[in-house]
């Protein structure tokens, strides 16, 4: 139940996403955005799912998250109740050197912005960064999805 990954922006897209091992679109929104306890609800193709998640560590690498499948029907019901800033991206799996990278390319409002994340193990366990990586974003709540979905792509 708890989530430890590190955020960085996508500096060659091209490169980056023709690596991509699987590839969907999500549709997500949220019915609460308090940063202490944010409550999504998310579309991926077939599968849905209700997530909370917790206040994040002060680095921003470490937070809870409890996650529940829901039926999409459910879903598609609370997706209206959601507040204002659905979000819509595609999600490439890209792998690096036995690494996964889950690669989101924003669509409608948030068009132009690419996200990389890792899921990690330990907050200080090791990555082998890509050259398509650039500039980490890791507790930069500008860059939480809950904030995009409400603010849009920062400056």
């Amino acid at each position: 139940m708890v989530e430890i990954e590190r955020k960085f922006l996508v500096t060659n897209a091209s490169e980056c996403i023709k690596k991509a091992k699987t590839s969907f679109i999500i549709v997500q929104g949220y019915l609460s955005k308090d940063p202490a306890r944010t409550v999504r609800v998310r579309i991926c193709e077939q599968q849905a799912f209700l997530t909370i998640k917790g206040a994040s560590s002060a680095d921003g690498t470490t937070r809870i998250e409890w996650e529940k499948e829901i039926s999409v029907n459910d879903a598609e019901v609370l997706l209206p109740l959601c507040l204002p800033g659905i979000i819509r991206k595609i999600r490439h799996h890209v792998y690096h050197k036995n690494q996964r990278f889950e690669v989101d390319v924003f669509e409608g409002e948030l068009k132009g912005l690419i996200v990389a994340e890792i899921e990690l193990e330990t907050p200080t366990q090791k990555i082998d960064f890509p050259n398509w990586l650039g500039k980490e974003i890791t507790g930069d709540i500008r860059y939480y999805n809950s904030v995009l979905a409400a603010h849009g792509i920062p400056d």
